[in-house]
């Protein structure tokens, strides 16, 4: 496969909606290393509609199907997180790469079976969390590796996400908003949050947390009907990182309006700060455009550090804001795959996350603090 294109399958490919056709096919379709080969959905009607629409050969209702046709090298899971499981094993059962969407699993115990199941398999595998790939975040990442900020003594985390209280939510969406399917703020919007300001300054190692649930009536947009939410919508993290730095973090779904990310960085020689910057601000950090803010100069004000050219590594028909982060993801996992580098996070990586959401979860249950388990 060095010399070929990687050919992908990609399960959840609905053509009307979702983040498959919003994000991963545009992404794959606008990179010369792939090819996609194979759509699936879970109606004829809708997988052959979306073979059409996106001009792909081979249309599936089955997984199993999808992941055996020889002409996939390389599957991703772009589905609701609960049929993450069975569509992993299904994609192990034919040998070939894997890419699932974040969060890995519905629970820590499934994260657990799946990371153990890819190791036996063999093959490639990568999580979602592309809020690592986006630009700012790679940049200020260096620049705190490089000393930018001298040590790193505090973090502060805000990001605001645009619902707000009784707003409208689409019915593919309302799944979210029921705590036993982990796709809630918790997960998606505090998970993206918490990978991305631990990749740029390091891990967690001791938290304390609060949770609450402080809208819980939606209106269903297609039908006017009101549905309960029974997942938190603010988190309110406080922590400790390896190097000792202290760290706040508040993610919350109440933005009416003007939702943004900030992730700021204070050192000893230094501060820098990750802010949304246009498009999607409201998305999280792991869709939203990022810009890098930045200051050595006691007392003055934060200037922008414009993020050099070498950063943004796709041609320029893959760069839309919900585009060009996972276009980085699969540019890198497509170099890992011929080359057997290991640049992109794996399931490993969506296991440690895991196990950082359900320290959050205790603490907020029990009212204590909670070490972090990194193995």
């Amino acid at each position: 496969m060095i010399d070929e294109k990687i050919r992908v399958g990609v399960i959840g490919a609905n053509p009307d909606r979702g983040w498959a056709a919003r994000a991963h096919i545009p992404a794959l379709r606008a990179l010369p290393g792939y090819d996609v080969t194979a759509v699936g959905t879970s109606r004829r009607e809708s997988a052959d509609e979306a073979a059409r629409r996106f001009g792909v050969p081979h249309a599936f209702t089955d997984a199993h199907e999808l992941a055996a046709h020889p002409d996939v090298d390389l599957v991703a899971i772009t589905v609701k997180v609960p049929a993450h499981r069975e569509l992993v094993r299904a994609v192990l059962d034919a040998g070939k790469h894997v890419y699932c969407e974040w969060p890995l699993a519905r629970t820590t115990h499934e994260a657990e079976e799946l990371t153990k199941l890819v190791e036996d398999a063999g093959v490639r595998h990568a999580i979602g969390l592309q809020a690592r790939f986006s630009p700012a975040v790679q940049y200020a990442r260096d620049l705190v590796a490089d000393g930018y900020v001298g040590q790193v003594s505090s973090v502060n985390v805000y990001s605001a996400r645009g619902k707000g209280a009784g707003a409208r939510i689409p019915s593919w969406a309302a799944y979210t908003l029921d705590q036993a399917n982990a796709a809630g703020t918790l997960e998606v919007g505090a998970g993206h949050t918490l990978d991305a300001m631990a990749y740029i300054t390091g891990a967690v190692t001791e938290l304390s947390a609060e949770l609450a649930l402080l809208h819980s009536d939606y209106t269903v947009e297609e039908t006017a009907e009101t549905i309960k939410a029974t997942s938190p919508d603010q988190i309110l993290v406080n922590a400790v990182l390896t190097n000792g730095a202290m760290a706040s973090v508040h993610v919350h779904d109440a933005k009416g309006a003007g939702g943004c990310t900030r992730i700021e960085i204070a050192g000893t020689d230094g501060d820098l700060a990750i802010t949304s910057s246009g498009p999607a601000a409201a998305q999280g950090v792991q869709i939203g455009a990022l810009a890098v803010h930045g200051s050595q100069e006691p007392g003055s004000q934060l200037t922008e550090l414009p993020v050099p050219a070498r950063y943004l590594r796709v041609p320029e028909h893959a760069r839309d804001v919900e585009v060009v982060n996972v276009a980085q993801l699969y540019a890198r996992l497509a170099d890992d795959i011929r080359t057997g580098g290991r640049s992109t996070p794996g399931f490993h990586e969506g296991l440690r996350l895991h196990r950082l959401l359900d320290a959050v979860r205790l603490s907020a249950e029990n009212g204590r603090r909670q070490t972090v388990a990194h193995g």
